[in-house]
């Protein structure tokens, strides 16, 4: 563990999930490579749309509602809408084939577990002090074991920006109702997470499950106030 500055009278912590409790990106390939079984055994029409056709009803989605590019979730399902639009389906079906491919992504992109080590370390600090998961992402944390843990789950959508930007580190400090300096925010990402924290007065621990983690393999916009060697290091502010 390297300490970068004093991390002192930490009374609750929020944490970053994707990344930073497990290696996202498996998951995310692996429910991609599902959603196309998915769609080429029950709609094949859609199936023949390339990767680029797949790519540009993204972009047209961004570009109808910009606030899309914080929400994953609805972003995923405009995306859908969009593509199914392009073959023979009728509105209905199109509707239809849309929502039920989208339930079936969210429902294999949390087909997994976080292993027990960082379960054992949720459960012990949530007995101490509350705890809140603030993601950019969409998990189903009920799904991957560790809904218990938190008292809160605030993801990016259509209302609250992403992080860096303040609304989701804002909503949990309201709801934590415990100034933003006696709270520690524990990530993976430099930016989003440590930066974030950072900008909006929270202390910040940087931890990835996914890498190793050396400050000259990262674009580092500021330090954290601690690097952890282990995510049971947190039980040092418990």
């Amino acid at each position: 563990m390297i300490m970068y500055r004093r991390v002192t009278d930490i009374q609750a912590m929020t944490f970053d999930l994707d990344d930073t409790l497990y290696d996202n990106m498996p998951y995310i390939y692996q429910a991609e490579r599902a959603l196309t079984n998915h769609i080429e055994t029950h709609y094949p029409a859609a199936a023949r749309l390339s990767k680029e056709i797949w790519l540009a009803c993204k972009q047209q989605a961004i570009s109808n509602e910009p606030m899309l590019k914080y929400d994953m979730g609805l972003l995923r399902l405009a995306t859908l809408r969009n593509g199914f639009a392009q073959c023979e389906y009728s509105l209905a079906e199109a509707e239809h084939a849309a929502q039920d491919c989208f339930a079936y992504f969210y429902q294999q992109r949390s087909l997994f577990t976080v292993t027990q080590p960082y379960c054992d370390v949720l459960a012990q600090l949530s007995q101490r002090m509350p705890l809140i998961a603030i993601t950019n992402g969409n998990v189903d944390v009920a799904a991957i074991g560790i809904g218990q843990y938190f008292t809160a789950v605030y993801r990016a959508d259509m209302a609250h920006r992403a992080k860096p930007y303040a609304d989701m580190f804002d909503k949990a400090q309201a709801a934590l109702d415990i100034p933003a300096q006696n709270i520690l925010h524990v990530g993976d990402d430099l930016c989003n997470d440590v930066y974030g924290a950072y900008l909006n007065g929270y202390k910040s621990a940087w931890y990835a499950a996914d890498r190793s983690m050396s400050l000259q393999h990262e674009p580092v916009t500021c330090l954290p106030d601690v690097q952890l060697s282990h995510f049971s290091d947190l039980l040092n502010w418990a």
